[in-house]
């Protein structure tokens, strides 16, 4: 029996691992971004309004992975960034008025191993106030790595290359999990449920849209828990087109 090489498993997880980088501040910190995941097989790469980009700072950084560098993308919105992704997850390590799933790096890794066939963004915040409330909450879950805890603090770089790491470990050598068998919904499409959701919420009164408290983040979470794929989605959007009281007028009336 032939061996499973490393190169033949990195084309099956890490190409569809995505690395994102939201409003980054030094070049530099792009660079040594690309670096760390150029040693590690990463190449899909995304930059979300960096402060300096490009910089020839970020290609002195990036010394061997400059060819990752070369083929970043830049937009301008967290979601153009993760539009065609199945799975989002923030790293992190701000606590939560409502928590939110956390994970650590060696359990996002096999987590990321057994999700086949899906494309997954991990969500890099800002050098001095990493992601914020509204960021972390497009997330389905979050990432923390462990570290002292009288100085837990990771350089932006270092954060990428511990992630990268595991992700390598978990790719090399381990069979394929099982296929689900409808493809899982994209964040487009997560998304556009969830407005879907808020909407008749909305119409029938069963939330202030002045005051929603956090029934929406709540659900949000609950939602995000469940791995929904794009049938049961589009099942989901087919029942609230027909209990929605505002396609009739009428309120929403018990049986």
């Amino acid at each position: 029996m032939n061996e499973v090489s490393p190169a033949t498993a990195d084309d099956r997880m890490l190409d569809r691992i995505r690395i994102v980088l939201v409003e980054t501040s030094h070049p530099g910190n792009i660079g040594a971004a690309a670096r760390a995941m150029k040693t590690m097989g990463l190449t899909d790469f995304v930059l979300v309004r960096p402060k300096r980009f490009p910089d020839p700072q970020s290609f002195w950084r990036a010394a061997g992975g400059a060819d990752v560098l070369t083929g970043v993308r830049v937009v301008e919105s967290l979601t153009e960034a993760t539009a065609d992704c199945h799975w989002v997850v923030a790293t992190s390590a701000r606590l939560r008025r409502i928590p939110w799933p956390v994970m650590s790096p060696r359990e996002f890794s096999e987590a990321a191993h057994a999700r086949v066939g899906q494309r997954i963004a991990v969500l890099f915040g800002r050098e001095d106030k990493g992601l914020n409330n509204e960021e972390l909450q497009r997330c389905q879950c979050h990432v923390e790595i462990p570290g002292n805890p009288e100085y837990p603090v990771l350089n932006l770089a270092m954060a990428v290359q511990v992630v990268a790491y595991e992700l390598y470990q978990r790719s090399i050598g381990l069979p394929e999990p099982l296929v689900w068998d409808r493809p899982p919904a994209t964040v487009q499409e997560f998304e556009g449920f969830l407005a879907h959701l808020e909407s008749v919420l909305v119409n029938s009164h069963f939330i202030n849209p002045d005051n929603p408290g956090q029934t929406l983040n709540r659900l949000r979470r609950l939602f995000s828990r469940v791995d929904l794929d794009n049938t049961e989605v589009a099942i989901l959007r087919g029942v609230l087109t027909q209990l929605d009281p505002g396609n009739s007028g009428k309120p929403l009336k018990a049986p």
